[in-house]
């Protein structure tokens, strides 16, 4: 963590005091480094860490499950710009961890993972929850510790999540034994250990990028040379808060955009040089494609022919130096994305450039993404009941579009809510969608719910799932009535994981062959009455005008509330746009 961002250590100043434990010293060293929220699920033998960690400051986010409290850690990341801090138990609680851990790695999100563990001594007999923790995150984790005795805790505490926040933002892990956290030190020693640590943290922040002066020559060369020039941004752009660099280059030369998923929103969807309408077009004739923030893996195709063109050279902007080595691009930039765009706005700066929207190639982008969002506002004008994707989505869309500003944050997960969510909800604001990710992650929902809710309290939080992707974390609705915190889940229950029963007739033979399908679910389940179990709101819904009404009682509510959205079984594809997968 940054030495600007530490509190003041929360000890007495002359050291005096009855002996700290364990606990206690986690705690502070967490309050120390700047900490000001956990997630977890307590238990054997942490509760009294999050107890003594609450005493001091730090908002504690209790879960139903390690897993949507991991999930929430890892977007609390990636929404906050500090580590996401997941506790849990020791053993089969520090593998449910793991699911956050590993979202966290994939998507390049800071975040910790901090598990207690067995006694040290019993170690390999067999001991209450025995587990090798470091060897089990160790395929997730950009650096792991175990902290063998208190002396050990503070300097560990900033290792880990100094770790999770330099180059490329990742998981990181802490092992904290059972006997560790009741150990005992004098207070006045406590001070001296935690004091030494935050002094060697600051110490230990890094130098800045080292880019030459000719590597952003050579970018902004390319990129004024270009005859079909694309820009490529993505989250890690989202994260390194880019978008005012962006914006600026872009209004500057002229050049077509493409978001990524998570990159949605930096610039405004509806802008005239948003390519995302024309998508196809844009990176399959585009001759220098600058890439900010984001990985050329298969969300961008790998950068290969046949969605790219043979020909197109790569500009990579990525803060990794390992990424620009894998992928091999044409230039390579290392550094944050905010500080790169920052250099190549200057160079341009002194001997601008501009394409104009009468250049061939903007004009042919615009009038493909024109044509194409003209076609896709056809469907979504057609009020089809009962309802397939289109019609309930466009109501959702216009719904969080009428909120202004601060935009609602967008949750969206499941195969065709997903997909179709991803194409007509407009994102006009950065941060404001958090989806399945890099990894495509399912159950991250609510989980991801709590995270913006925590990280920016002064939006409305606006889920919408597939029931498939609700049942991941369903039981979290508790959560989000227990804290009050404003979320609306829009649940789309088609029956299904894809909906109804889509086997062939010659599929459905065996001795198990009047079991339900493999991706069916009980028709017509009431998911809104699982959050009124809690005093929550629930709304069913089957026509355009029931929607209105629940979105608009919601969203002036602000109150934890589950839609459920009737939706014809059969109205979506199996495996969403993946089907080639399944």
């Amino acid at each position: 963590m940054a030495n600007s961002e530490s509190q003041t250590l929360p000890l007495p100043s002359d050291g005096s005091g009855p002996p700290i434990d364990g606990n206690i010293l986690v705690a502070r060293s967490l309050a120390a480094a700047g900490v000001e929220r956990m997630f977890g699920v307590v238990g054997i033998p942490v509760t009294s860490l999050a107890t003594r960690a609450v005493a001091l400051g730090i908002r504690f986010l209790a879960f139903h499950n390690e897993q949507s409290a991991g999930y929430a850690a890892s977007a609390y990341g990636y929404l906050s710009g500090r580590p996401g801090v997941l506790l849990t138990v020791s053993g089969p609680g520090c593998v449910h961890g793991l699911a956050g851990l590993s979202n966290a790695a994939v998507n390049a999100w800071p975040m910790v993972l901090i598990s207690g563990s067995c006694d040290q001594k019993d170690f390999g007999r067999g001991d209450f929850q025995e587990l090798d923790q470091v060897a089990a995150v160790q395929p997730f984790s950009k650096f792991s510790a175990k902290a063998t005795n208190i002396a050990e805790i503070p300097k560990l505490v900033f290792d880990v999540l100094r770790n999770s926040i330099s180059g490329r933002p990742g998981g990181c892990y802490l092992d904290v034994p059972t006997d560790v956290l009741h150990q005992t030190l004098p207070e006045s020693e406590a001070v001296k250990i935690l004091e030494a640590a935050a002094a060697c943290a600051a110490a230990a922040e890094g130098p800045g990028d080292n880019l030459e002066a000719l590597e952003i020559e050579k970018a902004v060369s390319l990129l004024r040379n270009a005859e079909r020039p694309l820009i490529v941004f993505g989250k890690g752009a989202a994260f390194a808060r880019a978008e005012d660099e962006l914006s600026k280059l872009i209004e500057t030369t002229g050049i077509p955009f493409l978001p990524t998923p998570m990159g949605k929103g930096l610039l405004p969807d509806t802008h005239e040089l948003a390519a995302t309408a024309a998508r196809s077009l844009a990176i399959g004739r585009c001759d220098v494609a600058l890439v900010v923030g984001a990985r050329l893996n298969w969300l961008l195709h790998f950068g290969e022919p046949p969605k790219w063109s043979q020909d197109v050279k790569f500009i990579l902007v990525d803060v990794a130096k390992e990424e620009i080595e894998l992928r091999k691009p044409f230039l390579g930039l290392v550094g944050d994305a905010k500080r790169v765009l920052g250099l190549i706005n200057k160079e341009i700066k002194d001997d601008p450039f501009c394409f104009g929207r009468s250049h061939a190639w903007v004009e042919a982008i615009g009038k493909k993404a024109k044509e194409n969002v003209q076609k896709m506002e056809v469907q979504l004008a057609k009020e089809v009941v009962p309802f397939n994707f289109f019609t309930p989505m466009k109501i959702i869309r216009d719904a969080i579009l009428a909120e202004g500003s601060p935009a609602p944050i967008l949750v969206s997960e499941g195969a065709n809510t997903m997909d179709v969510g991803r194409a007509v909800l407009l994102q006009m604001e950065p941060r404001t969608r958090l989806d399945a990710g890099t990894w495509g992650t399912m159950g991250v929902g609510l989980g991801y719910c709590i995270a913006a809710a925590v990280a920016s309290p002064d939006r409305l939080v606006v889920a919408v799932e597939g029931d498939s992707g609700f049942g991941f974390s369903a039981m979290e609705v508790e959560t989000l009535v227990r804290y009050q915190f404003p979320v609306v889940v829009i649940v789309f229950n088609n029956g299904g994981v894809y909906g109804g029963d889509r086997r062939n007739p010659e599929d459905i033979t065996g001795p198990f062959k009047g079991d339900p399908a493999p991706t069916s679910f009980v028709p017509g389940a009431a998911y809104h009455t699982l959050i009124e179990a809690f005093g929550g709101r629930g709304y069913i819904v089957g026509t355009p005008q029931e929607l209105k009404s629940a979105l608009t009682e919601s969203f002036s509510a602000r109150k934890p509330t589950v839609i459920n959205v009737t939706i014809d079984p059969y109205a979506g594809l199996e495996s969403g746009r993946m089907q080639h997968k399944n």
